[in-house]
């Protein structure tokens, strides 16, 4: 046969094996073609969802190497606050306010509107979380950074001592201590409250090395591996230390840390032999103030000091005085917040104005000292010892019935109260609260 010849035989096995390889072939393009216009449609059809509450359990569900590489994010809408926690290509654009999970793969589009303080009704402007659809979509990064962020907001109720650390400042210690330091703090609001970055500007920075982004002025997309979306507040000026991401955290780490941020010599409360237990009176300059504070000074049986706390005073240094005392007493007010500064084994004492105040003012101070490791006691003024009985009279609703006054909401309960009353401590009846702080000093 010639060169350009074929032998029967193998012309016809070499066709059905072509044939056969061509099938196949075709098959597996056929079902590859079926599965990514599938695909398309689940995953790429557009749609945004802004998320509420009972949305908290459906995040994002991808699976395998796809969900390593599109990233996550993780929103929790439960009890006051509202927090997400992206991970992933995270970019942030100040202006806009928003913080933006850039997927390596077609991915579905949601969005969440999270408000970045840890009560969720405060008035702020809200942050938009979200996850892009198309990689393609987003900005690119100008600044990128190697560490994680914490964005929060200064605003809300911020400017209030006790607002300061129950909202913001235990907050964010439980959502930063767990990088060591090695973490950008975002901050938005600033232009309203721009003494409190001064304030608390150590605390800051014993929880973070880098200086602070201006959220609001800030033209930067700024990349990040993670983001911290708002701040958790699990209980009332305190720690649950099961719900700390990372290792476990308590309200004694908090204020070992503000022992360390701020020097503070005492890191236990001991009254040694032939030394008297020291004893801060607090004095309050406007309304709820003690009118007797010498009387009462003189009773106690402590090494007394009057002491006027201010909101707008240097932290170091308050932080200094407060730790050289054993104990403090004061009306239920922002001024209790000092306890934070007092040595472990202290005393906080807390005189609740008359009108049944006692939920609220244990709800923000018991507990809380407690979990400081501090012996927490309260005294509930008469009503013979309240300011109340001159000005109003025994027979006004607020003296005879305060229940009525509680059923007329905050602002009666605010005004009358805490606004309008001031108190005489009847001493002899505040002796034994005070023996009992005495006791428990002895016993350090």
């Amino acid at each position: 046969m010639g060169g350009g010849e074929v032998k029967p035989g193998k012309s016809q096995k070499g066709s059905a094996q072509r044939h056969l390889n061509a099938g196949f072939v075709a098959g597996g393009l056929l079902m590859l073609l079926v599965y990514l216009v599938a695909q398309h449609f689940v995953v790429s059809a557009p749609h945004v969802v802004i998320t509420e509450a009972q949305e908290v359990e459906d995040n994002i569900k991808v699976q395998g190497e796809i969900a390593a590489e599109n990233g996550k994010v993780e929103c929790k809408m439960e009890g006051r606050s509202d927090t997400c926690e992206v991970d992933g290509d995270v970019r942030t654009n100040g202006t806009a306010l928003s913080v933006t999970l850039v997927p390596a793969t077609w991915s579905e589009r949601r969005e969440w509107m999270i408000r970045p303080y840890s009560r969720r009704f405060a008035s702020l402007r809200k942050v938009a979380v979200t996850q892009l659809q198309d990689p393609a979509a987003a900005a690119p990064c100008t600044v990128t950074h190697s560490m994680p962020a914490v964005l929060f907001a200064v605003g809300g109720y911020a400017g209030n001592y006790w607002h300061d650390y129950a909202d913001i400042l235990v907050p964010l210690f439980v959502a930063a201590r767990r990088y060591g330091g090695e973490v950008t703090f975002l901050i938005s609001n600033i232009q309203f409250r721009p003494q409190w970055l001064v304030k608390y500007k150590a605390f800051l920075r014993g929880l973070s090395r880098y200086e602070h982004v201006d959220m609001d002025a800030d033209e930067q997309v700024r990349c990040f591996p993670h983001v911290t979306v708002g701040l958790r507040l699990d209980k009332e000026f305190s720690i649950v230390p099961e719900l700390v991401p990372g290792a476990p955290l308590s309200m004694a780490d908090f204020t070992r840390f503000l022992r360390e941020t701020y020097a503070l010599p005492r890191g236990a409360a001991v009254a040694g032999p032939g030394r008297k237990p020291r004893l801060m009176l607090i004095h309050r300059g406007h309304y709820r103030r003690i009118l007797n504070e010498p009387e009462v000074a003189q009773a106690a049986g402590f090494d007394v000091a009057v002491a006027e706390l201010r909101g707008d005073a240097a932290e170091a240094e308050q932080a200094r005085a407060v730790n050289s005392f054993d104990a403090v007493v004061g009306l239920h007010g922002a001024g209790l917040t000092n306890a934070v500064f007092l040595p472990p084994g202290g005393v906080l004492i807390q005189v609740v104005p008359y009108g049944k105040m006692e939920h609220i003012a244990r709800a923000e101070f018991a507990e809380p000292a407690a979990d400081m490791g501090l012996r927490y006691l309260d005294y509930s003024v008469s009503a013979e010892e309240s300011s109340l009985m001159e000005t109003l009279g025994p027979e006004h609703p607020a003296v005879r019935d305060p229940d009525s006054v509680h059923r007329r909401g905050w602002d009666q309960v605010f005004e009358l109260y805490l606004a309008k009353q001031n108190v005489r401590i009847n001493v002899t009846r505040f002796a034994p609260t005070l023996q009992e702080a005495l006791d428990h000093l002895r016993q350090q």
